[in-house]
């Protein structure tokens, strides 16, 4: 289990979490519309993952309070988390969420799917039970969809195809889901095995929160043995990478910085 230090930190983040699963608005759909009966609140579209401003970013808060209450069982945040987790969950509102993505096969496709497999994978007794049918609807839409992907997409936002395959694995991993990671698999050795010459100079983009070629390399640390890692790496790699993977800061963080800065110098 974590250390009272870690829990500390990781504290805020679950109230955050907290702050929003439950909460409608705002909110942005995704939705396709196609008659009026389709013009409903997200939380009637999908009753469970309605909160936290979207779709993904509401599987994803599940997925934390879910890590959080598990690796940290004696937190001050555990029991709420759980009681959270546990008013989400529900047959009724997973029934709903089933309806919704059964005939929606491109919906939140890869990301958020991906998380929803992660979420999956944390989870424990009853509430793995409960979500287990939507989950099963994802793999099915994953399963068919895999196959007839020509080409990954190579960016830094939602869309990546590494990042979400990355979660898909270790997920299908985690349950024993031997068919699903062996598919994952296969497809990341198609898309990304014979890549050379990262364009590391291009990245990162303005709207980036992940990297193309670090997406790319840590799905590859999942499906090649140490040895043939390395030398993928070496061969993707350019030699200056480590002073061009610097952290990306924001405009707020670089300001805080220089004020902390600013701060100490005598004056």
């Amino acid at each position: 289990m974590g250390s009272l230090e870690d829990s500390e930190r990781l504290a805020p983040f679950v109230a955050m979490a907290l702050g929003c699963v439950h909460r409608s608005y705002p909110n942005q759909i995704a939705h396709l519309l196609r008659d009026d009966s389709d013009a409903r609140p997200p939380r009637a579209l999908t009753p469970v993952f309605y909160g936290c401003y979207d779709w993904h970013s509401a599987v994803h808060g599940h997925w934390l309070l879910a890590r959080a209450s598990r690796v940290f069982p004696d937190a001050p945040f555990a029991a709420p988390a759980r009681a959270a987790l546990e008013t989400s969950l529900t047959a009724a509102g997973i029934a709903g969420e089933v309806a919704y993505l059964r005939d929606r096969p491109t919906f939140e496709r890869p990301y958020g799917l991906g998380w929803l497999f992660a979420l999956q994978a944390e989870l424990e007794d009853g509430l793995a039970e409960a979500l287990a049918p939507l989950t099963a609807i994802a793999r099915g839409h994953l399963v068919n969809w895999l196959p007839k992907l020509s080409s990954p997409t190579r960016v830094g936002t939602h869309a990546q195809t590494a990042f979400a395959l990355g979660l898909v694995l270790d997920a299908a991993r985690t349950m024993g889901d031997h068919d699903l990671a062996a598919i994952v698999s296969a497809r990341a050795h198609d898309f990304f095995a014979g890549d050379h010459d990262y364009p590391l100079h291009l990245e990162p983009g303005g709207e980036d929160f992940l990297s193309p070629s670090l997406g790319s390399a840590d799905l590859m640390a999942r499906v090649l043995a140490p040895d043939a890692f390395a030398t993928w790496l070496t061969r993707v790699l350019p030699d200056d990478a480590p002073t061009r993977l610097a952290p990306v800061q924001s405009h707020a963080t670089r300001r805080r910085i220089v004020s902390r800065r600013s701060a100490r110098r005598p004056g």
